[in-house]
């Protein structure tokens, strides 16, 4: 499943899962407006007409008195429209089933028969049989339709009563199932964002990561995700997998011509030197003394040059992996002694103070490449010396830790710009407090020491301000384990910024 399919698949799903619980409540409330449509169209018209049927019914029973004793046409036609509305309204109550049709109907043909016969026998001048028909047939039919009201509205109440229950219900029952439905709605459509934040980041982290080794210098990092993935996720795989690739070959092509390259270097490097030597003992004849100037300063370029060689291939074959330590047991006091020996000879002369300080915990013996951290400490010393004024401080502390010794080598010097502190320990980088110096470096210095620092399992740090000065930290394990360095793997040093 390709990317813009599995985000298109996982928008679609959310959307309908979201969809879903509205639909469910929709459904609930369409079944509420259903009750409350019946209590409309039924309970409540019928409670209408059943007012109006016992307004008729009243004026019915006054006008049937002014039937007895007045018995006047007007009162009978009155009588009629009253009989007339009885008998519509009765009907509209049997169309939504609220009273009995045949009992209603009976009562009201007999009401009809009754009030005509009295309203004859009274208009007769017979009172007294208009009388007895009105309390005979009359009042009994009049009776009869007050209780068929009143069996009317105890059932209409019963049926409002119930169906206000179920209104309220349905009500609740679609508060539980919007709640229900809309709480698992989003359960869902979480799992599901989950799902495709997961398909999406976890391979753009393995990509970073990757990204990240493969700026660090380590080219044989692998991605976790396979190659064979038919997403782009796959296509990325592949084409890191083969940049990677080139990047090793092109960085082993590299590391290879510079040894040998330096390695070539040294024979016309070691035959100028050669001739050079024969010519200042006048092997080819006696020298001028502006000959012997040029001689001396060639001979000290061509001993640079040396050096230089020298260093590009030691850092080639730690580069490459194959850079070897000879470790043998140390006394680290004598070890100490000797460096305080050889630069409180450059302190004194450029009037700089030298103090070496020796932690109480210190182990007597290590187990290290003597010459190896000699080059390393004279290095850093060298450096120290080199961009400290007259006047100032340089120092070594040596502290014993937990199977560990830690060395710090710190001046009250010039100092490093903060933006230049991540790249001193590259190859060929000069800072550019260089101007502090009479000499400029190299550059391979401190990429060297990191070499051999990090080959003996240890690590190095920096840290500067301006006008302040440098300290550099070596923690170096009591007992150096050499082991198989793996090649083009670059592990930057920690870099800190003193505020």
């Amino acid at each position: 499943m390709t990317l813009r399919t599995r985000l298109g698949f996982g928008i679609v799903s959310i959307t309908i899962i979201l969809l879903a619980p509205l639909l469910l409540a929709l459904r609930s409330l369409e079944t509420v407006h259903g009750i409350t449509r019946s209590l409309r169209d039924r309970e409540f018209a019928g409670s209408l007409q059943l007012g109006r049927f016992r307004q008729v019914t009243d004026d019915i029973k006054r006008t049937e008195d002014a039937l007895l004793f007045v018995h006047d046409e007007a009162s009978l036609a009155r009588m009629k429209r009253n009989l007339d509305a009885l008998a519509a309204i009765g009907d509209s109550l049997d169309r939504i089933k609220l009273s009995p049709t045949g009992e209603t109907r009976t009562a009201i043909l007999a009401l009809r028969a009754s009030t005509d016969a009295e309203y004859a026998a009274a208009a007769g001048g017979n009172a007294a049989a208009a009388e007895d028909i009105s309390a005979q047939r009359t009042r009994p039919a009049l009776q009869t339709i007050d209780r068929i009201i009143a069996q009317t509205e105890a059932k209409l109440r019963e049926e409002t009563r119930d169906k206000a229950q179920q209104t309220a219900e349905a009500t609740v029952d679609a508060q539980r199932t919007a709640a229900g439905s809309l709480a698992i709605a989003l359960l869902l459509a979480t799992l599901i964002a989950i799902w495709l934040t997961r398909s999406i980041s976890r391979p753009v982290h393995d990509l970073e990561k990757g990204m990240r080794a493969v700026a660090d210098g380590d080219f044989t990092h692998r991605l976790p995700m396979a190659e064979s993935r038919s997403d782009e996720f796959g296509r990325l795989a592949g084409s890191y997998q083969r940049m990677a690739s080139q990047l090793a070959e092109l960085d082993k092509l590299k590391a290879e011509f510079v040894s040998v390259a330096s390695h070539e270097l040294k024979t016309p490097i070691n035959v100028i030197v050669g001739y050079l030597e024969l010519l200042q003992e006048n092997i080819y004849g006696e020298l001028n003394p502006k000959q012997r100037e040029i001689c001396v300063t060639l001979g000290k370029q061509a001993q640079t040059l040396t050096r230089l060689v020298k260093r590009l291939l030691d850092i080639s074959r730690f580069e490459a992996g194959g850079g070897k330590l000879e470790r043998r047991q140390i006394d680290l006091d004598r070890f100490l002694h000797a460096f305080e020996s050889s630069f409180q000879v450059l302190a004194l002369q450029r009037e700089i103070s030298l103090r070496v300080a020796r932690g109480d915990d210190l182990p007597g013996h290590v187990l290290w490449d003597e010459d190896r951290i000699n080059e390393v400490l004279g290095n850093l010393l060298s450096n120290a010396f080199k961009f400290t004024d007259r006047g100032g401080t340089v120092e070594l502390a040596v502290e014993g830790l937990d199977n560990e010794v830690s060395i710090t080598v710190r001046d009250s010097g010039a100092g490093i710009p903060p933006e230049q502190l991540p790249h001193i320990f590259e190859k060929f980088y000069q800072a550019n407090n260089q101007a502090q110096s009479s000499a400029r470096g190299t550059g391979l210095g401190l990429a060297i020491a990191r070499e051999i620092v990090e080959a003996h399992g240890g690590t190095i740090s920096v840290s500067s301000n301006i006008g302040v000065g440098t300290t550099f930290t070596i923690t170096l394990p009591v007992r150096a384990v050499v082991t198989r360095r793996t090649p083009f793997r670059r592990t930057p040093p920690v870099v800190e910024e003193v505020a």
